[in-house]
């Protein structure tokens, strides 16, 4: 049984972050290397709006179906409502050759981040494609910050239903993407100043 909580999308506004992810995440894309993207977790469809008007051809799928439903006001026949706890992809999708899956801010409310690059793996592995990935950023500098002025229980939120339930650094999260195949080719920071970053991008190849 999933234990997914509804992230309550009010409209079709970008997710607080998408100003910091913007100019580093183009910079990992471009339409010959990138021609079919996926976007896991995509919320209220805000990035593959995004995508679609830049000329990507993209797709998104989430658990939401509110965040769905008002996606689908913009693009219609590009959203999927799918559980991204669930392995494969929704029927109109599986015929779908995708080289790139794009997903952000996602891994770290996942109870089983195991499965979720698991189906990235798999969902790649016909193509050899890239994962790009963004999540919260914790390093040894922000992570000292955040001890020496008790500032870890605004950071970590737990009383937030729905927040946040795993903490990644580069190296963690580098680890679990080797373990299933997939070889690190960029890294971005992105927010504030360097070490103190609000979240990172990490990409990487299947190999």
């Amino acid at each position: 049984m999933s234990a997914y909580k509804d992230y309550d999308y009010p409209d079709a506004s970008p997710c607080h972050v998408f100003k910091e992810l913007e100019k580093p995440l183009m910079s990992l894309l471009n339409k010959d290397a990138n021609s079919s993207i996926l976007d896991l977790g995509c919320g209220n469809g805000h990035l593959v709006n995004y995508l679609l008007a830049k000329g990507f051809n993209a797709y998104g799928i989430d658990a939401s179906k509110p965040g769905i439903a008002i996606a689908e006001k913009i693009n219609p026949g590009r959203f999927f409502v799918h559980d991204l706890s669930v392995e494969g992809l929704p029927a109109p999708l599986k015929g779908v050759q995708f080289n790139t899956i794009i997903s952000t801010e996602v891994i770290e409310h996942l109870y089983d981040p195991y499965a979720f690059i698991r189906l990235c793996r798999d969902v790649l592995s016909e193509s050899k494609g890239e994962l790009i990935i963004s999540t919260p950023y914790h390093g040894y500098l922000k992570n000292l910050f955040l001890s020496i002025f008790n500032k870890w229980d605004n950071h970590i939120s737990p009383l937030w239903q729905g927040g946040h339930i795993k903490f990644w650094s580069v190296k963690t999260l580098t680890q679990i993407l080797n373990e299933h195949g997939f070889e690190v080719t960029a890294f971005r920071g992105c927010g504030r100043f360097s070490y103190f970053w609000m979240t990172m991008i990490i990409k990487a190849k299947f190999k």
